[in-house]
């Protein structure tokens, strides 16, 4: 049974084959490329491991591990080199590859690290990271709970790090050892939507060259993720509820069926209760999911965890590669004093500008440059100040409505995908952050809209 999509990176072409031909044959389905710079273009939510050579033109496996590893770092990597050392393997390993395999190798050593190691949590470190009283109670009450088979719903303003909780309590469970798959609902068009939950027979409809497991037959004996379930459409939600209550799946056009032993979590950034109210969403569905609610707090209501977090992205971003720089004080100050409308994925992307605009071994206050500062500051124009409560020194929400009257569009960049995203984001502004009003300024369906929006998102975008 195929297992998702597993990322081959080899420049030569008949060892590619080889390759993408043992796996195949053992029912995996496989994407190849030829360098590092396609495979971090091909890298995608549905890769679930990656097989790299170390020694290739430009970018080598080294490079791109750490670049993965930046990414996602829970992608298992394992690299492959006719140049093997004892050296060589305990770097890779210390760079975080979850093994290491000398060319040539036998088909049945490829084919044992892709069972062992595919849709598994790669991750060395805990990322759930806390620091605030706040989120201490939370990691507390979530590392309880996991211990249990009860499903769990999260929520939370978007970037909060909903999926990084949901895989910490994978991680403290019983299944830690089996796959977590992660599906973000908003993300997949709707007519793919069912196809890609609970899979596909082959000629099921127009495309479907071959059979496909879905998710949840993916995530057997161990965790599947549903991120942004309450933009799930009430005709799939009936499907989902038969699927959760019967504990088995039936994939489209076929007629045998699949057993599942899966845990549930799911999470959502919408008002559960206003949408069962305007009967958006099912309310048996949403108590069968909500049987334990853990709401992840906005990081501006526990402000003790963005140095914390601040030190650890640091540490993601520079690996071995880079001496991992001090945050000085008044960076710091500035950095937890900002009300962070964008979350965790804001202050991710904070980090990193502060990497490329630093000097020396220290990130000083004016290498902070918060997202709304960004054209002004290049541009040569004034910082704006963060709202903060002066009083008590309690950081209060930015207005998040823009009056009409007094908004100036900033000049578009010449790339046109920047166009759209700045277009987009613009409008959504205007409108105050309603999606509605902005689909239809934008003259695009409210479901194209949510898809743009979610894949802003995961670039780590700040959405209003």
């Amino acid at each position: 049974m195929s297992i998702a999509k597993i990322l081959v990176v080899e420049d030569d072409a008949e060892l590619q084959e080889a390759l993408v031909d043992i796996l195949s044959v053992n029912e995996f389905e496989v994407i190849a490329v030829s360098s590092a710079e396609e495979a971090l273009v091909a890298l995608d939510d549905e890769i679930g491991m990656v097989f790299s050579d170390i020694r290739m033109d430009g970018m080598d496996g080294y490079k791109l591990m750490t670049r993965i590893r930046a990414i996602k770092p829970y992608l298992p990597i394992v690299l492959m080199t006719a140049y093997g050392t004892v050296e060589q393997a305990v770097d890779a390993m210390k760079l975080g590859s979850v093994d290491y395999i000398v060319k040539p190798f036998e088909a049945s050593v490829l084919v044992e690290k892709a069972k062992i190691y595919f849709n598994r949590d790669a991750s060395r470190e805990d990322d759930f990271v806390v620091a605030d009283p706040v989120s201490q109670q939370i990691k507390t009450m979530a590392k309880r709970v996991a211990e249990s088979e009860t499903s769990i719903l999260i929520s939370g303003e978007s970037g909060t790090g909903k999926e990084v909780l949901a895989r910490y309590i994978h991680n403290q469970s019983h299944r830690a050892q089996q796959p977590f798959v992660a599906i973000n609902c908003a993300a997949i068009p709707e007519g793919m939507l069912e196809a890609i939950l609970f899979g596909h027979e082959k000629g099921a409809f127009t495309g479907a060259a071959k059979a496909m497991p879905g998710k949840f037959e993916q995530a057997q004996q161990g965790t599947i993720f549903l991120d942004e379930i309450g933009e799930m459409k009430p005709d799939l939600q009936a499907k989902l509820l038969r699927v959760l209550q019967e504990k088995e799946v039936e994939r489209i056009g076929g007629t045998k069926t699949i057993q599942l032993d899966v845990r549930v979590l799911s999470a959502s950034n919408v008002d559960m209760k206003k949408a069962i109210q305007q009967s958006e969403f099912r309310e048996d569905l949403f108590y069968r999911l909500n049987v334990f609610p853990i709401h992840l707090p906005p990081l501006r209501d526990r402000p003790r965890d963005i140095a914390a977090i601040a030190e650890r992205l640091l540490h993601r971003h520079c690996g071995s590669k880079r001496v991992e720089p001090m945050i000085s004080a008044p960076a710091m100050k500035r950095l937890i004093e900002y009300t962070w409308p964008g979350n965790i994925r804001e202050l991710d992307n904070v980090i990193q500008r502060a990497l490329v605009m630093m000097s020396g071994d220290t990130i000083r206050e004016n290498d902070i440059l918060l997202d709304h500062e960004c054209l002004s500051v290049l541009g040569g124009g004034k910082k704006e100040e963060p709202v903060t409560n002066a009083k008590v020194g309690v950081i209060k929400p930015q207005e998040t409505s823009i009056q009409e009257d007094n908004f100036k569009p900033t000049e578009y960049p010449l790339d046109l995908k920047a166009r759209e995203t700045q277009l987009i984001l613009e409008t959504l502004k205007l409108n105050g952050g309603h999606r509605q009003k902005t689909a239809e300024t934008l003259n695009i369906s409210p479901r194209t809209l949510r898809y743009k929006l979610a894949k802003l998102k995961e670039q780590g975008v700040a959405v209003p």
